[in-house]
Formats: structure tokens, sequence, C-alpha cells
């Protein structure tokens, strides 16, 4: 349905004059010559802000490649946004099949119909890269493995990734199974939106089936979790095609980041040019953080919407990039709209944009979306509202 043409849209500007200047170049437009080498050991490489999206360094970022365990990425992606949704609980029990269970690779070792909770399995992927567990995941959210690639497939349409075809949810060896830096990079910044994802990919060491005969010790292959300050995340990967790959995230200073290397010859090489990156990202920018995760930015009433107001808040947290030690300048944002409503409208769906201007340039567009479930107005409820406006404007 149309929304009443008195709230067609709403377009308001908020001025913010800050003592430090937005890093101005596009996304994924950055020259690698403008700063040193730092994956050297990589063939391809990658390092982002996260809440910006802005590139700082990038080396063949477009360069097809497997991306052997860091396809979890996408595979923790899916299974946190049915948690949101509500579609998974982390205290539901989950029945392994004999096709999870007989996953090859770094696995957790799980037994054909043996049940664990969707928590212990979300650890033994975030972790430990549990092949067998990512499968479990995939068939209780799609019914089946196959089917949840093509929902991984599907994301990857809907984040316009180019350069990324996924062939299984775990990243072992299979033909037409690719990706890229970028890509990567991109799927890490969106399940970096579901901010409890760090809780898991954090953890250096747990345990399975605790106090049982079968007790099993998860290790996080993320050695950097450990031996890095600020590292809490994302996911290894290793394949003799592949080599050594790691996407990883840190935070330092309310600002964070995102690094990825692929095709290493060794760990020492991988996690030293992961290491690299993160010391030049801190070293060199600082972030301003303009809105968090969730912030309301306004409130909106519709006369075909059941509940009275509706809250408009950011899908994901707003920042701006600046190198260390510029001068200031002026940041505005704009918050558009959409013209077209149609109710319902479920938790989440998206209602508008928060665009982020530094002058005349755009550096961000945040969507903007529902806090909650936002029921069809009944006919009486209409009704009166209609007539009530009527009356406001005789």
């Amino acid at each position: 349905m149309k929304k009443n043409m008195l709230l067609t849209s709403i377009i308001f500007t908020l001025l913010f004059v800050f003592t430090t200047p937005v890093f101005g170049e596009e996304e994924g437009s950055n020259d690698s010559n403008d700063s040193p080498d730092l994956a050297p050991d990589a063939k391809s490489a990658i390092l982002m802000e996260r809440d910006t999206g802005e590139v700082i360094f990038d080396k063949n970022v477009d360069e097809k490649l497997p991306p052997a365990s860091m396809t979890k990425i996408m595979t923790l992606l899916l299974i946190m946004e049915a948690l949101e949704e509500e579609k998974l609980k982390l205290d539901e029990t989950v029945r392994v099949s004999e096709r999870a269970a007989s996953m090859g690779g770094s696995q957790i070792f799980l037994e054909a119909g043996e049940e664990m909770t969707v928590e212990e399995l979300l650890k033994g992927v975030a972790i430990a890269s549990g092949n067998d567990a990512s499968v479990a995941l995939a068939e209780r959210i799609a019914g089946s493995e196959e089917a949840f690639v093509e929902q991984m497939n599907e994301k990857v349409k809907e984040l316009k990734l180019e350069n990324t075809h996924f062939q299984n949810s775990t990243g072992l060896p299979a033909d037409n199974h690719y990706s890229t830096a970028y890509d990567m990079a991109v799927m890490a910044k969106e399940l970096l939106k579901y901010e409890t994802i760090t809780e898991y990919t954090s953890i250096y060491e747990d345990y399975l089936r605790e106090g049982e005969e079968d007790e099993f010790w998860l290790v996080n292959t993320n050695k950097l979790v450990r031996f890095y300050d600020g590292v809490d995340g994302l996911k290894t990967g290793y394949t003799d095609e592949a080599k050594y790959c790691l996407t990883a995230t840190a935070e330092k200073d309310d600002m964070r980041v995102i690094s990825v290397v692929m095709g290493a010859e060794t760990t020492k090489q991988r996690n030293g040019n992961i290491s690299n990156m993160l010391d030049y990202a801190f070293n060199h920018f600082d972030t301003k953080k303009l809105f968090e995760k969730g912030e309301t930015i306004t409130e909106l009433q519709f006369l075909q919407a059941e509940q009275q107001k509706i809250n408009v808040v950011t899908s994901e947290s707003v920042s701006t990039i600046h190198s260390k030690g510029e001068s200031p300048e002026d940041i505005s944002t704009n918050v558009q709209i959409d013209e077209e409503i149609v109710f319902p409208m479920k938790k989440g769906d998206q209602i508008g944009t928060l665009q982020v201007k530094m002058g005349d340039k755009v550096v961000t567009d945040t969507p903007l979306i529902v806090s909650h479930d936002v029921d069809e107005a009944s006919f009486l409820t209409y009704l009166k509202r209609t007539l009530g406006e009527m009356a406001k404007h005789r």
C-alpha cells in the first residue's frame, strides 16, 4: 500500500562538526602503490575498515581463488541470519545425519545419530572449522546441504558479489568453487553486523561433550585470536590448492578492520601478512562513530500501520574513517524514507537509507530498518485514522 501523501518522505539533515575528516576514497579504489606491500607472501590480500567498507590496502583483490574453509564465513552468515529471524534457536537440539558425520577434513568427529545443540555446533564451526558441524547446521536450516548452498549463492547475488560461487558449505575442494579477497571481506563485513558472532570466533579453546568419555577439545584454528591483541575472528582456510588463507578481524579504539590473505605458502607467512595489515590500519587511521547498530534515527506514523509509532533504526554501526592527524572537515547525514511502504513489515525490513556525506561526496549509504514487526491496520483502525486526518485538514 502507498503510504499517506502527508508522510510520503521524511528527509532531514544533521550537521556534525568534528575535529577529524572523512577518508575520501570510494570503496575498492585504493591503489596499493600508495602504501608498502603489506602482504608480500600472499597471492591476493585486502585491508578494509568495517563500518565504512573503505579499502585501505589491496593486492589482486579480484583474482578468483579457492577460499578453502573461509567458505564458512558465508555459512556462518546464514546461520546468524536464521538465529536473528528466530528460524533457529541456540538451545535447539540437532540430530546429526550420516552425511554430516561422514565429512572429511577438519571436523569435530560427530557420530551419525548424535544430538548436539545449535550453539555447540556453532562453536564447532566457528572455533574448530568443523566440516561435519557445518553440514549438520546447513541441513537443519535448509533441509539439505544442496539447498543450503543455493541459499549461499543467492546471498552472494544479494551482496552484489560478482566473483564468488560456492559448491558446498565447508570449503572442501570442488570444481567451480571460488571467491576473491574482496568478496571475502564483504562477506565478513556482513557477518560482523551480527555482533555476537565474535563471542564464538574469539574463543581460543573450549570443550564439547565435556566430562563425557568422548569429550572433544576445541582449539581455534586462528592463532591470532590469542597472539594479536584485538583479534576476535574470523576464519582460517587451507587446502593443497588454496594454500594458507585467513580472513581476520580486529578492533581497537572503536575501529574495526577486516584483513584477508589468500594463497600464502605457510601459516607463518599468512599470519605475518595479516599482522602487517592490522598494524598499518591501527597505526595510520582512526574512525569516528556516528551511530551504533540499532540506534533510533526517527519515529514514523502511517495510517495503514496497526502500531501507532514505528521506530526506524540503523541496520549496522555507522562511522567515518580518517588518516591520523588530518585537518577537520564537516560531515552531514541525510535520512530518506522510501516512498512506497507495504504492510505488514517484519523486524529488520528496510524502510529507508541513511546517507553520510563529506561536503558533496557520499561516503556511505546505510540501510535503515524497522525495529519490530509492523502489522497492517485493521479496517476499523484505518477508517478512524482516515476520518481524523480529514478532520484536521478541513
